[in-house]
């Protein structure tokens, strides 16, 4: 059982990191970023960075199952 578990929680640790790497490379910095393709299309139907809102969220709840698989297998190893 402890086998299958440790295997459950790698899987989601990779996941986990592979999306939060990808994330970070979308988000905008200072001269707009790869993000800046898909919001400023929105905005112009919207008039509201919604793009934006939903990656930071998106990166923050990764960041934190990140965080919580990373102190999982602390225990488990």
């Amino acid at each position: 059982m402890g086998s299958i578990l440790l295997n459950i929680v790698f899987a989601v640790h990779i996941i986990a990191s592979l999306g939060l790497i990808i994330l970070i490379l979308l988000h905008s910095g200072k001269g707009g970023g790869i993000s800046g393709l898909f919001s400023g299309i929105v905005e112009t139907f919207d008039g509201a960075g919604i793009v934006e809102k939903n990656l930071d969220r998106i990166t923050i709840i990764l960041g934190v199952i990140f965080a919580v698989t990373t102190i999982v297998l602390f225990i488990l190893l």
